[in-house]
């Protein structure tokens, strides 16, 4: 009769390891999906930052299609909101002297 009972903790303590351990398997995978959806909202909103970036250029390009002496520039137009993320676009530009006035980039950058 006393075989009977002298395993009973031991099951006992093998399930609870059982259930630890696939609790610690669960938490991380838990982990790796919240950094995966972090990464893709990062890279979502990188992307409406230069987006954004690139709307102010193509403002310029109409101020320029307008009056291709216009140099004066603009900064911190309001476009849109881009979620603390910055994207800066700059370009070199060669505007034709006759209207409509064809602009050229002959350089063109970007975040630097």
């Amino acid at each position: 009769m006393n075989g009977k009972f002298r395993h009973k903790g031991s099951v006992l303590l093998i399930t609870i390891f059982v259930i630890a351990l696939l609790a610690a398997v669960v938490m991380g995978m838990l982990q790796l999906s919240t950094e995966e959806i972090k990464l893709v909202h990062n890279q979502i909103s990188a992307a409406q930052a230069l987006a954004v970036a690139e709307a102010g250029l193509n403002d310029a390009f109409s101020e320029l299609r307008v009056d291709s002496s216009w140099n004066s520039g603009f900064t911190d137009k309001a476009f849109n909101g881009s979620q603390g993320f910055v994207a800066r676009v700059g370009s070199e530009v060669t505007v034709s002297s006759s209207s409509p006035y064809i602009i050229r980039i002959d350089n063109l950058r970007i975040n630097e």
